[in-house]
């Protein structure tokens, strides 16, 4: 799940549709795996010999500190009460990050939040908010967006396998990047795996449809690297990598955000990262963002421990 939405039902729903088993949907991570030779270490941050590290005139890249986020959902169940809330902000400062992206305002004002970030030396620069359900909403969002300092305002889910669902979700995301440019902020959307593998009709998927719809003047994609990833292995790629990288080159939207999830290798669920399959050098040197926005639905230990491992991984990975 992300940020409370069921990204893991939806794509089990489009496969069984399909005619996929219920046993073959997240048992696809050996085949993944399979797919970069003798590589199960390179989530670790280790480049298989025949894709050596990408260069720069001779020098190796790293991820910016200052670009590192984390997806607050991830803390969820760290932050149930003011004083949780508390803690987990002071932990993050600790553990080095200067950004994060907003799951709510857990109660709070966005002027109060703000203060309080302020004095931890972070900043909220994103946000996962829903589609407005009208003019006013929308005003309210962008409003709290201002107030709090951000920089992107993203919408984190949409399921439907109708056509014409999609094609009214994009419009209306136009409409409001239009609205959202005016605020000065950038407007996006972060997939899941159900849009590579729901059928509108025709084998049209609703990546296709956002895609070829969503303005590119207006609206960016926040790549979630973990279903990304996951959707070539539940669409039968061969490289799942390929797979995730392909989705980032081939889309006409520019790719501003990262969410960077990684996979294990046995169950196919997401773990901290650093100790599954994603290839993530390989990823970034195909491609580099402006946020690196660290994130586990089902910590493997602690919450604050997937923020840390996260952050220590994004810190030192190299490219």
């Amino acid at each position: 799940m992300c940020f409370g939405y069921d990204g893991e039902g939806a794509l089990r729903r489009s496969l069984e549709e399909k005619g996929a088993s219920r046993r073959s949907i997240f048992r696809g991570a050996a085949v993944g795996a399979a797919g970069v030779a003798g590589a199960a270490v390179l989530g670790g941050g280790l480049a298989a010999p025949a894709e050596a590290h990408g260069r720069r005139g001779g020098r190796r890249r790293s991820v910016p500190h200052d670009e590192i986020s984390i997806q607050m959902y991830t803390l969820r169940d760290a932050t149930s009460t003011p004083a949780g809330v508390d803690l987990v902000l002071t932990r993050l400062a600790q553990y080095g990050y200067e950004r994060i992206e907003l799951a709510g305002l857990y109660g709070r004002t966005a002027r109060a939040l703000r203060s309080q970030l302020d004095g931890l030396g972070i900043r909220a620069s994103s946000s996962h908010d829903g589609i407005s359900s009208d003019a006013a909403a929308l005003r309210t969002k962008l409003e709290n967006a201002v107030t709090l300092g951000q920089k992107y305002v993203v919408v984190p889910y949409l399921n439907s396998t109708s056509l014409s669902d999609w094609q009214t979700w994009a419009d209306q995301m136009n409409a409001e990047a239009a609205v959202a440019r005016r605020y000065g902020l950038r407007y996006g959307y972060h997939n899941h795996a159900h849009e590579f593998t729901i059928d509108l009709g025709g084998g049209l998927t609703p990546w296709e449809v956002l895609t070829s719809r969503l303005d590119k003047r207006l609206v960016h994609l926040e790549v979630d690297l973990y279903w990304a990833y996951t959707g070539g292995v539940n669409t039968g790629a061969a490289d799942p990598d390929r797979f995730a990288i392909d989705v980032i080159r081939e889309a006409p939207q520019q790719v501003r955000q990262f969410h960077v999830k990684d996979r294990d290798a046995t169950t196919g669920d997401m773990c901290d990262l650093g100790t599954g399959v994603v290839d993530f050098p390989r990823i970034f040197r195909s491609h580099e963002v402006e946020e690196y926005i660290v994130e586990n639905d089902t910590p493997d230990v602690t919450p604050l421990t997937s923020a840390a491992v996260g952050h220590l991984y994004l810190d030192h990975v190299e490219y």
